[in-house]
Order: C-alpha cells, then structure tokens, then sequence
C-alpha cells in the first residue's frame, strides 16, 4: 500500500504508555507494517534482534537516517515504528522534520506510567496477553524519581509539540484510554490511508494493570502529597477500560399514554418494571424497540414525561448473570463463554447443568473464578467479549447518559417505595410492584455470599462501588 500522503508513520511515546498495545492495533489494519522500537538502545526493532535489513545496531547507530530509508524500501505496505524519549535524539528530530511521516502522539497519565514502569521492572512483565498470566507487584513511590522521569517526558512532549507548531504539522493524539475505543482507532487507520480497520483477532496485547495507583504502592500517602505539590492528578482515578456502549434505545420502554421513560440498564434479571409500567398506563401498552425518531416524537406528544433507569447491587448483578447465561446450559447460556471460562480461566463448571453432584460449596468455587474472571474481563485483561449482562451499570449509565439524561435513578431495593412516588408526580395512582420472580439461581446469594466473594466483586466492580456507593450486600439489597 502506498499512501498518498504519507511515507511511513511514527508512534511518539514514553515507556508503559501502552505503545504495545497500540502498534498491534496498527499492525493488525490491512496494509500497514510496524517495526518496533527502531531506535531503542538495546536492540533493533524487536528484542534478542540485532540486525535488520543488512544493518547492524552499530551501523544503524552510526547513520539512523538510513535505517529509516531502508525501512521504507524493504516495505510493501506503510511502515512505521515507535519512537520514545531515550531514544536516539538524531532520529527524534528527522522524523519531526519529515513532513512525509506520520506522527502519532500516544500519551498516557505520567503517575500510570510511572508505576506501571517500576512494575515492569520488578516483576519483568512488559507484554500481557491474558490475565492468566499477569504478575502483580507492589512498587514504592519515590518523589524524587518521579519529578526526573516527569522532567525527561515534559521536555520530549514540548520538544514534539514545537516542532510540529514550527512546521505547520498535524500529528494524531491519541490517549492511553483511547486503545480500547473502536471508533477512535479506526480513524487513525483513515488518518494514515489504511485499507480497514484492526483486525482484532490478529491484537494479542492487554491491559496489564487495570487497577488504581494506589492499589499498586506500597507508600500512597507519600505518592499523594507529593502529586499535591506537583499539581498532578490525583492516584486514586480510576480508568475504564470497558468498551464504549451505545444507549440501548431499541431497549427503552414508554407507556402509550402514561408520559413515563423506562431507561433499563441491560442485565440479566427478570424485570418487573415494565409490567409495572403496563400496569399504570390507561392503555395497558408499552411501547418498545423505539428509533431517536420514535422518541423524539413520543416526548412531542408526552409533555412532562419523566425518564428513569434501575441501578441493581453489582454482586446480585453479577451472580444473576452468572447463573442465567454462565453456568446452565440451555438456550439463554453464553456457550462459548462458558467453554472459554473452564479451559482457559479454571472456572470449575459442571460439564452438565443441572447436576447432582453441583452442591453450594460448588457453586461458590465457581462463582468466585467467575468474579475473578470478571475483574480482568472489565480491565481489559481478556480477550472475551464484554457482555451487557455484567458490564458496569457506570459504563451503561453513561451510555444512557450520551443520548438523554435520565430524570431519577432508583435502586432496585427501593422499587416499591420510588415508583409509586414516580407515578404521583405525573398524576397518576400507582399500584404496589409485583415482587420480581425471576430467581432463577440454584442456590440464593444470601446462602452464596462469603467474605472472599463480596471482596471479589468489589474488585471486579470497583467503579461502581465508589460512583455509586455500593456498600456489602445484604438481603435488604435484593
């Protein structure tokens, strides 16, 4: 492939800014050839490599224009390389120059990539491909070093703006968090002519460390007074590394008279809200499987209507999911899922569901591999998909949130209180909420839960946690 506008690219970053991830992700868009770290001190290209297209590391040392010009020859497609801060300045300022290479910035928080460093070194772990293989550390914060490798990034950053200013250059910005975002790389491969977007089954490399900073030091207070002084984001942010979400419009529920706007967070439960709903519309109709023109419409015709959505306690959330679509087999189970969670993440599944032998000591082990799965599963750990069904209700409110803001968020546990009081605001009597019969669990969560998987889930679903204030589960959650 030879692009019109554009001899070769360049990925400008830093060390743990997810430059792995991203050149896979480059790699796997048809016609386009990367080449690693070109220029990286201690090898050429790829480690244990040495020589590349007849030149040696000393020779490519000793003329790094040249490497750059053999690259382009020896390419069929549009090739390109990542190119870091500590790496050879002669070849920084060259392709700064040259207005025929494509320069993509990738940037990631400094204080991520400065811990996720001390990790890599400590544990030896650069590259992910799944969970199951992640080595977890515990690195201390050393303000010091910080403000050194703070000072090394600042300057390279300032030096790769003013010289793109300078020039009358455009580069592509793209963020760590932006590596998980479909669209956004897919405008990256229009942004450097590719014939499609990433391939994703050819993308290998995964998140390695999902979990907040803090969580990852052994001396956050220090790191925090330290960042205070710097004026530096906080180490407690938490990254979504979840794939973006449309609203689930076809999903919503109005009533056909009642101005009510059912917004469901999509899972697994049995729903009693929409037959609630049915129940308060003098029609007894919901309408569903709408389009934003439809809706549009509905409002027109509903003034004062009021929207709302359902927040559920994510571990009654999680193990729904999990007994609905995980563990039975029959025409609502995830089969390849289920395929994939025993042989590549030890969930000890029966082979057959229902089974005799599958006791509660059984299905707690199970359900707590399940959780385990889902913490790397929502980091951006796995390579299986994300499934609504246990998505984050943050990530699916906010999808919500995207097209329309919903009126009232309500607890599952306070439906028959908040609905009532729903309904009377738009003049209505409401009757008492059917109780949810949808229990389609063999064991209930009162009998499931234990310490080990409350904790679990709350790692799994941090996020939703702390944006929502979940607190332990308890009966009174249901």
């Amino acid at each position: 492939m030879a692009s019109s506008r554009f001899d070769y690219f360049v990925v400008l970053a830093g060390m743990r800014t997810g430059s792995n991830l991203l050149e896979e992700q480059l790699a796997a868009m048809p016609g386009i050839e990367s080449h690693g770290e070109l220029f990286n001190p201690h090898f050429f290209g790829k480690p244990e490599t040495s020589k590349l297209w007849g030149l040696t590391m000393k020779q490519r040392d000793a003329d790094p224009v040249r490497a750059v010009e053999l690259m382009k020859r020896a390419s069929e497609g549009l090739p390109g390389f990542r190119l870091f801060y500590d790496h050879d300045r002669r070849a920084i300022d060259h392709v700064l120059m040259d207005k025929r290479a494509a320069k993509i910035t990738l940037t990631r928080r400094p204080i991520d990539s400065y811990v996720s460093l001390k990790i890599a070194r400590k544990t030896g772990q650069w590259w992910l491909g799944d969970m199951t293989s992640a080595r977890a550390a515990r690195v201390s914060f050393v303000a010091e070093e910080y403000a050194d490798f703070l000072s090394e990034l600042s300057e390279f950053q300032k030096h790769v703006a003013h010289s793109l200013q300078t020039t009358g250059q455009t580069a592509f910005h793209i963020s760590y968090e932006d590596l998980s975002d479909g669209d956004v790389l897919a405008g990256l491969g229009v942004f450097l002519g590719a014939e499609g977007p990433p391939d994703q089954r050819k993308v290998r490399a995964k998140v390695q460390n999902p979990t907040t900073v803090e969580s990852r030091l052994t001396n956050p207070r220090v790191a925090e007074e330290a960042l205070s002084r710097l004026a530096t984001p906080d180490i407690g942010r938490m990254a979504s590394y979840e794939p973006d979400r449309g609203p689930g419009l076809r999903f919503f529920r109005v009533g056909r008279t009642v101005p009510l706007i059912y917004m469901p967070i999509r899972g697994a439960w049995a729903d009693p809200v929409p037959e609630w709903l049915k129940s308060i519309d003098p029609d007894g109709e919901v309408e569903t499987g709408m389009t934003q023109r439809d809706l549009r419409r509905w409002k027109r015709l509903h003034p004062g209507h009021r929207s709302f959505t359902v927040l559920r306690h994510p571990l009654l959330r999680a193990h729904d999911a999990f007994c609905r679509h995980v563990l039975p087999l029959n025409i609502e189970t995830f089969a390849e899922i289920r395929d994939v969670l025993m042989t590549q993440y030890d969930v000890p599944l029966p082979q057959v569901f229902p089974d005799d032998l599958y006791d509660l000591e059984r299905h707690r082990a199970s359900f707590l591999k399940f959780l385990k799965f889902l913490a790397g599963n929502l980091g951006g750990q796995t390579s299986v998909r994300v499934d609504s069904s246990w998505a984050s209700q943050h990530a699916l409110v906010q999808a919500i949130g995207e097209f329309v803001v919903p009126d009232r968020v309500i607890r599952s546990d306070r439906l028959p209180t908040d609905l009532p009081h729903l309904a009377r605001e738009i003049g209505v009597d409401a009757p008492k909420l059917r109780a949810d019969a949808g229990d389609s669990t063999p064991f209930s969560l009162a009998e499931v839960v234990t310490p080990e998987i409350e904790k679990a889930c709350e790692k799994a679903y941090q996020r939703d946690y702390v944006m929502f204030g979940f607190d332990a589960w308890s009966v009174s959650n249901s």
